[in-house]
Parts: structure tokens; C-alpha cells; sequence
């Protein structure tokens, strides 16, 4: 149950004021995690014509998953796949060298400073961050890979976790930007909202009343201030007939929008799933880090412990997962 002030709610309280949210007045655009985005005052709905594909499209996702938990100590491993898409195959598919990180008691310090991240020593240091910090090195390395004219995929939105230092990623988009290399964002399901609301959600009902229900559009809703390298653009967008979702989609502000992202509905029109650029669907298929995986890694760290000496009871009591033990009752 909900607890509003001192007072716990039923779950028909709790949905009742869900729907008072979710129905409600139409505020402006806001963006709950706290980033500093500059909105519109209100989207403008714009109908999106498909293109063709760029000759060469890269993408690149990460994955992370838990290996073993101590709560005080716990080894993660993280990953960032990449993709090339060249006249409409696939030409290069890359897993991602499979990290290990020990966190807790100081150890991630010791993970983060060999990676080389421009981060604050000060920063606290957790997965997300190493995760992160693997996908933008990856995508770094993907700019001095890619042809000019080249489209670079990036899942999530083109604004690294907050503790890497934003020159880096002027830099970095100086760089794509010298080599006429376009990195695009994806965020398959965005925080942004009007009011209380979720924006795209709202964007994507208003979208098929006013242009219909297969209108493939486009709107800008927010940008950043001209101060990382030449700025940012946010825009929604719905790249296929025949898809049921549209996407947060961030890109340069010296991008041409609506060519880049009618070259982007190119390559949205996969039967699996429509209207999500497929490049970065395997990328992210790549960078998973699936149960057999972790348990393929905790094998590995359980020979590693025979040989270190380190009792079986000892490793039991570290690493149980007390909670599903638990449960089994």
C-alpha cells in the first residue's frame, strides 16, 4: 500500500490518484531526473518521410550483470557490443571484451582508474558508471572506425553518466563532427514528461489523432545549451508504419534533423520489431549478459577461490542469496 503524509493508502486510493496524473492538465515539459535540458513550449508534430540508409551504420549497446553479491563486496562484469551495417548486411559484430569489476571496500577506484575514465577521484564509482563508461569508449573507438558520412548509433540518450567530464564528450563529438560522422541516440523508454504525464506516450496518441495511425513523425522537444561541443537536439519520433512506439531520439544540433532521421527510418522497418533501428537490436543482443553467462563467470571465480584456498563455507556465507533461500519456505 501507498503512504500519503502519515496516512497509508489502498491500492484504489494509489490508482485513483495514478489516473488524476495521468488524465490531468497538460504542464509544461520537464525532465524528472534533473538533467539540464532546455524544452519547447509545446511540440510541434511533423510528418517523417523515409530515406535511404547511409551507406555505413555503426551501433553500439552495453550490458552488465551481477555475478556474485556480499552486499559490502560484489563482482559485476560489464560489456558494449558493436555492430557495422553496410549495404544492408551485417559486416562486423563484436561481443565486447567482457570486464570484471570487484566493487565495495574501495576496490572500484582501483576498476575506474585503470579504465582511464575522466572522472573526479572524488566521484563515487558504481557499475552504471563502469557500464557507461565501457559503451562511450566503445563508441569513441567506433568514430575513428567509421567511414565519413557514417551514422553512429547510440543506445540511450548522447548525454554520458554525469561524473564523465563533459569535455570529453565535446571532444568527442568534435571529432564525429571532423570525420562528417553522426552519432544518434535511442532511448527506447524515455523519462521526459508534460506535467506529471509521460510525454511520448501522450505524443504518440496525439500523433495518430492529428496525421493518423500510421503516420510515421518527428518533433524537437528540448535542446541543451550550446556549450558541449555544438549542442544537442531532442526530438520524438515514430519510424515505421507499422510500430507501435516512437523514441527519444538525440542528436548534434549541426545535424540536418530531418535528413538524419529519414536515414534513420531505414533501417526501422524490421518485421521483429518495427520501428527501433536494427543495427542497435543486435548490438544489444550482443552486449546481454545472460544467466549462462554469469553462471559461465561464477565457475570461473569458484576455481579461482580452490585455488586460493578460500573454504566452501566461507564462499556459502559471503554470497547466498539469503532472501531466495528464504522464499523456497
Amino acid at each position: 500500500m501507498a503512504r500519503y503524509g502519515g496516512l497509508v493508502a489502498t491500492i484504489e486510493a494509489t490508482a485513483a490518484r495514478l489516473a488524476e496524473l495521468l488524465l490531468g492538465s497538460r504542464s509544461g515539459l520537464a525532465d524528472p531526473t534533473g538533467s539540464d535540458l532546455i524544452f519547447e513550449a509545446e511540440p510541434y508534430l511533423r510528418r517523417l518521410a523515409r530515406t535511404t540508409a547511409p551507406p555505413e551504420v555503426w551501433a553500439v549497446d552495453g550490458g552488465q550483470a551481477m555475478v556474485a553479491d556480499a552486499r559490502c563486496l560484489q563482482v559485476v562484469v560489464t560489456r558494449a557490443a558493436t555492430v557495422c551495417w553496410s549495404a544492408g548486411r551485417s559486416v562486423l559484430e563484436e561481443e565486447g571484451v567482457l570486464e570484471h569489476h570487484l566493487l565495495g571496500g574501495g576496490e572500484e577506484r582501483a576498476a575506474l582508474a585503470a579504465s582511464g575514465a575522466p572522472v573526479a577521484p572524488d566521484a563515487a564509482v558504481d557499475v552504471n558508471l563502469l557500464r557507461d563508461w565501457g559503451e562511450w569508449r566503445a563508441v569513441a573507438d567506433a568514430v575513428r572506425r567509421a567511414a565519413p558520412g557514417s551514422l553512429l548509433l547510440v543506445d540511450g540518450d548522447l548525454q554520458p553518466d554525469w561524473r564523465i567530464g563533459s569535455d570529453w564528450l565535446a571532444a568527442l563529438l568534435s571529432d564525429a563532427a571532423a570525420s562528417a560522422i553522426t552519432l544518434v541516440g535511442v532511448t527506447k523508454h524515455s523519462s521526459l514528461s508534460r506535467g506529471a504525464t509521460p510525454l511520448l506516450g501522450q505524443l504518440e496518441q496525439e500523433a495518430a489523432a492529428l496525421l493518423g495511425p500510421r503516420a510515421m513523425w518527428w518533433t524537437q522537444v528540448a535542446h541543451t545549451r550550446p556549450d558541449v561541443g555544438d549542442g544537442l537536439r531532442v526530438v520524438m519520433a515514430r519510424f515505421d508504419p507499422d510500430a507501435r512506439f516512437a523514441f527519444r531520439v538525440d542528436l548534434p544540433l549541426a545535424a540536418p534533423v530531418e535528413a538524419t532521421l529519414g536515414a534513420l527510418s531505414a533501417l526501422c522497418d524490421d518485421a521483429a520489431f518495427p520501428g527501433y533501428p536494427y543495427p542497435l537490436s543486435m548490438a544489444d543482443r550482443l552486449a546481454a549478459c545472460p544467466r549462462w553467462l554469469r553462471t559461465e563467470v561464477w565457475e570461473l571465480l569458484d576455481e579461482a577461490f580452490d585455488a586460493a584456498g578460500v573454504d566452501p563455507e566461507v564462499r556459502e556465507r559471503a554470497f547466498a542469496d539469503r532472501h531466495r533461500l528464504m522464499e523456497r519456505g
